[in-house]
């Protein structure tokens, strides 16, 4: 999403309706500050405590938060022979992360001596999100990755037409949905539970995102016995920019079509 996914201004198809030339290569990098104080912790100890974090954008990728050598505690560090190499950054060399008998192997990553385009990237490391315990911006954990300053939810209340079917089979139909756009991302349509015209059960299934919070799953059982597994959702508690879905459903499976105003979304 934001700037470097989708069609976004530095992805690989970047819109063609500008009055503008973005002149550099295909694959473009920009290093632009976080706003906020970010910590990473591993088996209880605080692996960065920073105010000085720096987003890359690279295009085709999510941003991935870099950080000052000098605000990680470098005792949890320990030198690995891993490397890699990038094209657009250079060599990059690892660092894996011990507390006490637990290791997370190859854990962070810098670049030492990065390409000239990329020279900024000198003096500062990133951590694998998911080789950390737990992530905190400012004082709120966060999951899945940090949010990017470039994207942004809305949600608005709508009279168009909704339904959702299997075939000739109505799922659910509303006229009062609940639209949410999301940076880069297909509209979702939210319904009430009242809307739902076929058994709805319960999934153990859970996903985290940085802009909505956590979504529980339903699956969906049809008149023949069959069932659509996971093909429901909704977010009981969302985070504050997405509170107008609370409770509601949205409905995505690759046997389901979603008709806004009788056309396939």
């Amino acid at each position: 999403m934001g700037l470097t996914r989708t069609d976004g201004p530095l992805s690989p198809s970047a819109p063609q309706t500008v009055n503008y030339a973005i002149d550099g290569p295909a694959h473009k990098l920009l290093f632009h500050p976080f706003p906020r104080r970010v910590r990473a912790s591993f088996a209880g100890r605080t692996v960065f405590d920073t105010r000085a974090g720096m987003l890359l954008h690279e295009t085709a990728l999510l941003p991935v938060l870099y950080v000052p050598f000098t605000d990680f505690d470098t005792a949890l560090l320990e030198p690995s022979t891993h490397t890699t190499h990038c094209p657009f950054k250079g060599d990059a060399t690892y660092h894996s992360l011990r507390v006490g008998d637990q290791v997370a192997d190859n854990a962070v990553w810098s670049y030492p001596t990065p390409t000239p385009e990329a020279s900024w990237l000198a003096g500062h490391a990133s951590l694998y999100w998911a080789a950390a315990h737990a992530w905190h911006d400012e004082d709120e954990q966060v999951f899945g990755h940090l949010t990017d300053p470039y994207t942004r939810v809305d949600v608005r209340p709508t009279s168009r037409s909704v339904q959702v079917r299997h075939g000739d089979t109505l799922i659910a139909e509303s006229s009062a949905p609940q639209v949410l756009s999301e940076t880069g991302l297909p509209n979702r349509w939210y319904l009430d539970a009242a809307d739902v015209r076929l058994p709805l059960e319960p999934s153990p299934t859970r996903t985290r995102c940085p802009y909505k919070g956590e979504a529980s799953y339903w699956s969906v059982r049809l008149p023949d016995g069959a069932l659509l597994a996971d093909a429901a959702w909704s977010y009981p508690g969302p985070r504050p920019e997405a509170t107008r879905i609370a409770g509601l459903l949205s409905f995505a499976h690759e046997n389901l079509t979603v008709f806004v105003d009788g056309q396939p979304a």
